[in-house]
């Protein structure tokens, strides 16, 4: 069992309510060495965990969650509560608690996807054109050193140059990210892996020299077939950036070239506070 398997796990107690909990394993670490916030996409895959394991469908196609605080890296609840179970898609509110509190309320339909092998319609533009692996740039902190700890040592994230630049110091003024993207375990990606890639790049803002904790408060991510053995890529953009708030535009592609994850947020900007350094 992986670092990702072991923090996404679920503990049945009763009908519908699974024990959790939130792994600082895969909290952002900021420069002065304090944890934030654990990665929200590997509470999605949590979330997608518990509605699974009573779905009368295999997938979490659609997902939609609101960040309401931040999780502890202490026991938590996840409640499932069954809206509507058709033939051909299942919706389920999946609600996190911590100490009486919400955490993350989130909406998942589960249903099933076509065989990769059959006839599809695409209007996509093809997968995000990277650099080879080895040509790509490590999470480093901008001395060079390697992480320490935190999420960024539990993912083998290969950005694009192109779009690294604000790890030395050199935004380039557009707000995008391309990468290359895997555990740093071995493990082959699946929907509990997508969940955590539409939310694993930094945020776009970086590129226009924000950085800081962009915290997310609203995610919604789609599933859109089973990806292929081998590394994902994955591209971020945004298309507005005002009044202290910011979109994300993220699309996961597999070893096959095919669009098997979409994902968009609404976050806000870094106003100050610790530096987000992916060396730490």
């Amino acid at each position: 069992m992986t670092a990702f398997d072991e923090a996404t796990a679920i503990t049945p107690v009763s009908d519908g309510c699974y024990h959790i909990r939130p792994d600082e394993r895969f909290a952002i670490v900021f420069g002065d060495g304090t944890a934030g916030a654990v990665n929200g996409g590997v509470l999605l895959a949590t979330a997608a965990r518990a509605v699974l394991d009573t779905s009368p469908h295999p997938y979490p196609v659609a997902t939609s969650a609101h960040f309401l605080r931040r999780p502890r890296p202490e026991p938590a609840q996840f409640r499932v509560a069954w809206l509507k179970q058709g033939k051909t898609a299942a919706t389920a509110r999946a609600t996190l608690l911590q100490g009486g509190a919400c955490v993350m309320e989130s909406t998942i339909t589960t249903g099933t996807l076509d065989d990769p092998g059959g006839d599809t319609l695409s209007w996509a533009c093809g997968p995000p054109a990277l650099p080879p692996l080895s040509e790509c740039t490590r999470l480093a902190s901008p001395s060079g050193r390697p992480p320490r700890g935190g999420f960024a040592s539990h993912v083998d994230l290969r950005l694009d140059p192109a779009t690294a630049g604000w790890l030395a110091g050199r935004p380039r003024g557009v707000p995008e990210m391309r990468a290359w993207f895997r555990l740093s375990e071995d493990r082959d990606p699946d929907a509990y892996l997508l969940a955590l890639a539409v939310d694993s790049l930094p945020p776009v803002v970086f590129g226009l020299a924000r950085v800081g904790w962009s915290p997310t408060v609203e995610l919604t991510w789609h599933m859109r077939g089973v990806p292929a053995p081998g590394l994902l890529r994955v591209a971020t953009r945004c298309r507005r950036v005002s009044g202290g708030w910011f979109d994300e535009e993220a699309e996961v592609w597999d070893s096959a070239d095919r669009l098997v994850a979409q994902g968009r947020q609404l976050a806000r900007v870094g106003r100050g506070g610790p530096v987000w350094d992916a060396g730490a």
